[in-house]
């Protein structure tokens, strides 16, 4: 069973293209959307746009500062290491290692998807990468504490463990899906 397939030219370019037409489809989605709060009511519109503005200034700085640490992480890391642990010891070995880092970490969304798009472009398979941001996004060990005072430590173990066997089925569909199974 190998973890990297070989390069299959219309695969890659045909889910480019339907990435970016669902994008493009988005931002006139979201451009009707927004014409048609205008027409609704300028003022409100025009306050929400501002909020929406000062929300996205916050967080500029922490998305930059994370993508500098995450690239200059990548960089000093060797590409063969990474290939190791998520790649080279099976799929199932390399997906259970994923969804471990993924479970115990905590980094945000807009860092572990695009995270993940180099870790593909590095040779790591597709299950292993939906094991890792499945469970980054699903279950939170870092998290329990504060979810245990909230809900109580039964609940949010049992939401914990539901969401990583969720989380592993997820794994294991997108393996199937892209052939990395068999």
């Amino acid at each position: 069973m190998r973890m990297v397939k070989e390069y299959e030219p219309g695969i890659d370019s045909f889910f480019q293209i339907m990435v970016k037409i669902t994008m493009y489809l988005l931002y006139i989605l979201t451009g009707l959307c927004l014409l048609l709060s205008f027409i609704k009511s300028r003022r409100k519109s025009a306050q929400a746009l501002k909020i929406a503005w000062k929300k996205f200034s916050r967080l500029v700085p922490a998305f930059s500062l994370m993508l500098v640490l995450v690239g200059i992480a990548l960089t000093l890391i060797p590409d063969r290491l990474i290939l190791e642990y998520l790649g080279g010891r099976g799929i199932w070995t390399a997906a259970g290692i994923a969804a471990l880092f993924g479970s115990i970490t905590m980094i945000p969304g807009f860092i572990a998807f695009p995270l993940s798009g180099i870790l593909h472009a590095k040779g790591v398979a597709y299950m292993v990468l939906s094991a890792f941001t499945t469970t980054l996004m699903m279950v939170g060990v870092a998290t329990l504490p504060v979810e245990q005072a909230y809900t109580g430590m039964r609940v949010a173990l049992v939401r914990n463990l539901i969401s990583l066997v969720l989380a592993l089925i997820v794994a294991l569909v997108t393996g199937l899906y892209f052939g990395e199974l068999w």
